[in-house]
């Protein structure tokens, strides 16, 4: 899924807040990580179910959502806490998938009933965080041209100052009160926060921090509910530092739930897509497994080496299991990698990236180019990946026969 297919989706829906009164179209726990982890929560438990509707109790109660908010996000096991503690956690990012049109709810006794609306742009939304982000933004500024407040973000964007900023600040609460039942300025700052800084952080611009205008440009640690670690996204290295001395200003990898939580999703992922879309087949062709299914979900470059990139559908590849224990790692060990094969899983990989991006297949789009040239570089330990340009999938073929 492209920017122009989320466009169209939003185009199609008019989100004018002085039409709908929703003060609640994104909300304080509305972050790119929550966002994409209560989505990933709402697919698994409708996977495979005839009926896709489902509550925010069927949610915040299944097993699924138990063991990785539990131990992600340091809350309480929901199951043994009073439900308030979950109301928003749960309930603010689904009342925004539902005001943008992707879930349908409808009230039923003391609560609502979801549906899925948009189960393509669902899964796109749960795959990483990368994307919610991705959708988050969009959302957000077609809301606000909705709305007819967007220049005064504009305005902001352009001057960058005190003054600026809290004639923003001003008018968002001003409309917000006028607009929706939310009367209070306290209140519409916490929300005023979920929209400004996404946007800043989109355009590399200074958005609000402690209810002022920020200090430094807003990154994407800012806009997270888990504030930054290890995993920050490559794509925000300045392009006059290397990747090596980039890496060195970061913080040190962390064996924590959240690394298990994402690897383990990019897997799952993987393997569905790999299961609906390629009937279950080997993704580094082999007459003598033509007819095994692929069941294991192997990283190209291992995930103790380069955790970084642990997580990215980029660096997984699907494969049997005797290509996955006997080919990729030599005599059953794990903690080896056959080189000559890795060669044989990067060019399989980037055959199937190739026709996930260009191929025009009847299939979602799940991976990211300019991701792809990150697992490269990171995998092979260079920089020069980057010098390819956008879908140029023979220079990058090119570039790793250098390297075996």
């Amino acid at each position: 899924m492209d920017n122009a297919t989320i466009q169209e989706f939003l185009d199609e829906h008019d989100y004018d807040i002085r039409k709908t009164h929703n003060g609640r179209w994104i909300d304080q726990k509305c972050t790119m990580d929550v966002v994409c982890l209560v989505s990933d929560c709402i697919v698994e438990y409708t996977s495979g179910r005839n009926r896709k509707s489902f509550t925010v109790n069927d949610i915040w109660y299944n097993d699924y959502t138990v063991d990785n908010v539990q131990q992600i996000f340091s809350k309480p096991n929901p199951t043994e806490k009073a439900s308030n503690e979950y109301d928003k956690y749960f309930g603010q990012p689904i009342k925004l998938l539902d005001a943008a049109g992707i879930i349908h709810g409808e009230k039923s006794g003391h609560g609502y009933v979801y549906s899925i609306v948009n189960q393509d742009l669902l899964e796109y939304i749960s795959f990483r965080e990368r994307n919610c982000y991705n959708f988050l933004c969009l959302y957000i500024e077609k809301v606000l041209r909705d709305s007819g407040i967007y220049r005064m973000f504009e305005y902001f964007f352009r001057l960058q100052d005190k003054n600026s900023f809290k004639e923003l600040k001003d008018s968002y609460t001003s409309f917000t009160i006028q607009n929706t039942p939310i009367n209070g300025a306290t209140e519409c700052g916490r929300i005023f926060t979920k929209v400004l800084n996404p946007l800043a952080c989109k355009y590399k611009k200074c958005g609000t921090e402690r209810g002022h205008i920020s200090k430094d440009i807003i990154t994407q640690d800012k806009i997270m509910y888990n504030q930054r670690n290890w995993r920050d996204i490559l794509s925000e290295k300045p392009k006059d530092m290397t990747r090596v001395d980039y890496e060195v200003t970061l913080p040190k990898p962390d064996e924590d739930y959240m690394t298990t939580y994402r690897i383990n999703r990019a897997k799952r992922n993987l393997r569905r897509f790999n299961d609906v879309y390629r009937n279950s087949k080997t993704e580094v062709y082999d007459e003598r497994h033509i007819d095994d299914p692929a069941t294991q979900m192997h990283h190209i470059f291992p995930a103790n080496e380069y955790p970084q990139i642990a997580d990215y559908l980029e660096n997984l590849i699907a494969l049997t299991p005797t290509q996955h224990f006997t080919y990729a790692h030599p005599n059953n060990n794990t903690q080896y990698i056959d080189r000559a094969y890795q060669y044989l899983c990067l060019i399989a990989k980037t055959g199937s990236i190739r026709d996930n991006l260009i191929g025009h297949k009847n299939e979602p789009v799940i991976y990211d180019f300019y991701l792809y040239q990150n697992v490269l570089n990171t995998g092979l330990e260079t920089d020069e990946f980057f010098e390819v340009q956008e879908m140029d999938f023979d220079g990058l073929l090119n570039k790793i026969e250098k390297y075996y």
